[in-house]
This record gives structure tokens, sequence and C-alpha cells, in this order.
């Protein structure tokens, strides 16, 4: 198949959506088919690039967060269009409303992802818990383009559940957005060779860690505040690997800790070495459509502690309620690590369960899946 995948930021590695597109791609090349992005950027053979657009008073906050919309340059649109055999759009906005209006002028099929809770958006004005608001977007999300797509794609049953209840008519397809190999592979080795020994700088200290964005709604602020709460705290270093509009304010807060929080930036081997060498892998965001780097964490061998929040899909994995902790409480949270720092024997019994728990979660299945999707989208468009 021909696959045009239109996403208006492509070129990141601060963003879940756009990895994991970045993901897909690469395995449906690996299984055969042509893909190309309908992007904003620069000019490539496996992409139509679309001019950045530049968003008066907001631009600022959209650098921050590593994030651009694309400009609807039509001619462009129309002609990856019509050079697609099926079109994915993963965002709600501009260009991909467009995209898919145009697929239906000409009959081509084309399928989307709900990826973007209105959480996500809204805490970055610091409206992420004001309903309304939220509701507002689910509303236009639906009316402006979800509801034109008879297929779309939720990265969790959480997800799913959330749409269908605000009257979203698609067939809802829940589809991991998938881990790469090499997280289960190294916790393979971890559990039955063991873990690495740690590096120099975190011997003798209780390494914490989580992957995320600096941001609000990440909350790992709560993290940094449960450090005092712990009866480890003098031993505990904490790692955050993201980068994000929070930066300084957790720097600011986290001198108040024996060892100040560490702001690390990795790439995959990189990530997969210092998850290995952790000890407790905590996931504090109180809003997550999937949060596909906590499975990466449990993936590699490691007990993830988890807010337990209403608004985020990441409970789902928890095993049991010893790695689940109230939403915004460090106290809790502090709770929680002790739990598991004080029976290291059970902590490690638990890894191995979670690390097989990890299998159902493998990139070559979501993407088989997706192709399932789009399969049966093609099936349907030539009924019609």
């Amino acid at each position: 198949m021909k696959i045009l995948f239109v996403i208006d930021t492509y070129d990141t590695s601060n963003n879940g959506t756009s990895i994991s597109a970045q993901r897909f791609a690469a395995e449906l090349r690996r299984r055969g088919h042509e893909v190309k992005i309908l992007t904003a950027g620069q000019a490539g053979e496996d992409r139509f690039a679309l001019p950045t657009f530049k968003m008066p008073v907001f631009q600022p906050l959209m650098d921050e967060h590593n994030f651009n919309f694309a400009y609807t340059e039509m001619q462009t649109i129309y002609r990856a269009v019509e050079w697609a055999d099926v079109i994915h759009c993963f965002l709600p906005f501009a260009i991909e409303i467009e995209a898919k209006r145009y697929a239906d002028k000409i009959g081509k099929p084309s399928t989307a992802a709900f990826h973007i809770q209105p959480q996500n958006m809204t805490s970055s004005v610091n409206l992420g818990k004001v309903d309304w608001v939220n509701e507002m977007f689910y509303f236009n999300f639906r009316k402006l383009l979800y509801n034109k797509f008879r297929h779309i794609h939720a990265p969790s049953q959480f997800m799913a559940d959330e749409i269908k209840k605000r009257g979203y008519t698609a067939k809802i397809h829940v589809i991991s957005n998938g881990i790469q190999d090499e997280f289960m592979e190294a916790g393979h080795r971890n559990m039955t060779q063991g873990k690495p020994k740690k590096d120099p700088e975190y011997m003798g200290k209780i390494l914490i860690m989580m992957v995320g964005r600096l941001s609000q709604e990440k909350r790992q602020d709560v993290i940094i505040n449960s450090v005092q709460y712990s009866k480890y705290k003098d031993k505990i270093q904490l790692v955050f690997a993201g980068r994000g509009p929070e930066y300084d304010k957790y720097v600011e807060i986290g001198k108040q800790l024996a060892n100040p929080p560490q702001f690390v930036y990795l790439g995959r081997d990189e990530l997969i070495h210092m998850l290995s060498e952790t000890d407790v892998y905590v996931h504090a965001s109180d809003m997550e459509s999937e949060a596909i780097s906590c499975i990466e964490a449990f993936a590699t061998g490691l007990v993830p502690v988890i807010a337990n929040s209403e608004v985020s899909a990441t409970p789902q994995f928890a095993l049991d309620g010893r790695s689940l902790f109230m939403p915004g409480s460090p106290k809790d949270l502090a709770r929680a690590i002790d739990y598991w720092l004080d029976h290291p024997n059970e902590r490690h019994y638990m890894e191995g369960l979670y690390q097989k728990s990890a299998k159902h979660y493998s990139l070559s299945n979501s993407v088989r899946m997706f192709e399932e999707m789009l399969m049966e989208e093609i099936e349907d468009c030539a009924k019609n």
C-alpha cells in the first residue's frame, strides 16, 4: 500500500504522537509498504512538505513544546492525497481536516487517530481541569473531523471509552502505540542475566526515573516533592528524561533535595541503559492517552508506580494496587515508593511479571492491527 501520514509536526523526539508516527512509518516500510508524510518542515523523498504556521501570541508556548502547526497549502495537500492508496490523520487540526475533505471528494479511503486528549493542550494554559473547556474541544474535534471517519485508532481502551461516551460514531480500533523490540530484549537480559552494575555516579544511590515532557500535566513536581517524605530521601537520585516548559521550575524546587534531580535527554539506547540501572520507575502524570514511556520502562524489568488518575490511561498497566498512588499526592507517592524499596524480593518478583506483561504492547503487533484497520477502511470505501 501507499500510505500517507498526515501530521503537523513529525520531526521531533519530544512528542509522543510524533514518535509513534515515526515508529509506525518505519515498521510499515519494513513490512513492504510505501509511506510518505504530509507535514510541516523540510522537503524530502519520504514527505510532502508544508510551510510552518506561526501562531500569533502562542508561538513561544508552541516552541517550548516542540510543536508547530502546518500551513494549509492546498496544492501540496491535494498532491499528497492523490498519491496515496489510503490516508491516515494523526491530529484534529487544519491540514488533517483539509486532507480528509479532499480524500472524500476524490473517493480515497482515510482513517484517523485520537492521540491528543484536550487536557494535554488546556493544561498548558492552566485550564486542564476546567471541564467545560475540555468538553468544548471534544465537541469541536468530533464535529469538525472525527465523525467524518468510519474508523478511528485509539491507543488505549480508556481513550476509546472517552470518545465513545461523547458521541463519536466511528468504529474504534484500540491499538497500542507499541514499543520497540529493543526494550523487551533488554528486559529479558535484565531478568535472566541480572541488571548491569550502576554507573559510578549512581553507586550507593537509589535511582528513581520518569520519562516524559516537562509540562504541567506530567506532574514531575509531585515526584520531586515526594522525596522529602521518604525514609530513603538521602539516598534517592531522581532522573527526568525529557524537555519542556517546566524545566526552570523543576530545577528550582529540586534544590531542596540532598541529591538534586538530573534532567537528561536520551536516545533510545541510552534510555534503555538508564532504565536498566533504575530501581523504581514513577509515572506521575495526571492525564495520558496511553504513556508509551511507562510501557518501555516496565518492559526493561521495572516495577512502575503510577498516578491513579481518572483522566489517564496509564493505571491500566498496574498489575495490582501496590503500583498505584493518589494523583497529585507526594505523601502517597512516597508511601508507594518506600513499599517497593522495603521489599526488594517482592519487587524483583514483580519486575519479572511486569516485564512479561509488556509483550502485549509490541510495535510489530500494533502495526499488524493497524494494517488490518487500513484494509477494512479500503474495503468499506470501495462499497460506497
